[in-house]
């Protein structure tokens, strides 16, 4: 077993449950941590034996393209995805995080962490 992560995916996008947020939009920050079997990639240094990380960030990429009002259903979608189009993965956690949300106060971030298994 091993572990690939891709980390700090850094989008705009217009999640939220404001109007606001969906006319103005904000910054998201995703992280990916996928574990699958990465000993035959290893051997045989072919991009068809293992889960490749262009993929995950293409999912990515679309999946908070579409807008939603709660971040926990933007990563529920990413993470069927990558079940759906990833046969190798065995577990994944996706991370999102909105920066600097509109909550009323100095806040970085609010981060939402889902976990996905086969």
């Amino acid at each position: 077993m091993g572990i690939i992560k891709v980390n700090n995916i850094k989008l705009y996008a217009f999640h939220g449950c404001l109007e606001e947020e969906a006319k103005i939009g904000s910054w998201y920050r995703v992280d990916v941590e996928v574990k699958a079997n990465l000993q035959q990639s290893a051997k045989t240094d072919d991009l068809a034996d293992t889960v490749d990380y262009v993929h995950l960030n293409h999912i990515v990429k679309e999946e908070m393209a579409t807008r939603s009002k709660l971040l926990e259903e933007v990563a529920q979608r990413i993470l069927d995805r990558f079940f759906k189009e990833l046969i190798m993965i065995k577990k994944a956690t996706v991370s999102v995080s909105k920066i600097n949300p509109p909550i009323g106060g100095n806040v970085e971030e609010v981060v939402i962490i889902l976990t996905k298994k086969r």
